[in-house]
């Protein structure tokens, strides 16, 4: 018998929208679940906290947008700010996940995969970035089990 996996949200802070993930019942498959505007941080840290809330979630994984060489920035300190605005609307816990070039990777996979022109990204690629940032979350977390 397969047991079911922890639900997870995948969050892709960003200052216009804030794009979400969230993972399959076996916690293999990270998909998209669109956004919410950010505009008001904490009108949009309450909705995710509801939205979590809504499919389950016990975990919300956030992306931690370090720089490239690994060190934390300003945005760091917002995406942390965000995060404590979540943590003030739910119980449910959350941890950070490295998230460095998950949004030019998901421009790169529209683009170049998909065949989605760059004017029609903005409504999808905060999402889309959700999903690869929860994704290798759930990868990272399974080879450390397996190991």
């Amino acid at each position: 018998m397969v047991q079911k996996a922890k639900k997870l949200l995948g969050v892709d802070f960003g200052e216009a929208r804030t794009g979400l993930a969230y993972s399959d019942d076996l916690g293999l498959c990270a998909i998209a679940m669109g956004n919410v505007k950010s505009y008001n941080r904490e009108k949009a840290a309450k909705e995710i906290a509801l939205k979590a809330a809504e499919i389950g979630a016990e975990l919300i994984v956030i992306g931690k947008p370090l720089n490239m060489d690994g060190t934390a920035g300003e945005k760091v300190e917002a995406v942390k700010e965000f995060a404590v605005m979540i943590s003030a609307n739910t119980d449910i816990p959350i941890e950070f996940h490295d998230e460095r070039l998950s949004t030019v990777s998901a421009h790169r996979f529209l683009s170049e995969e998909m065949g989605v022109k760059a004017k029609k990204h903005k409504n999808i690629v905060d999402s889309l970035a959700a999903e690869i940032i929860l994704q290798s979350y759930m990868d990272k977390n399974r080879k450390i089990n397996l190991s």
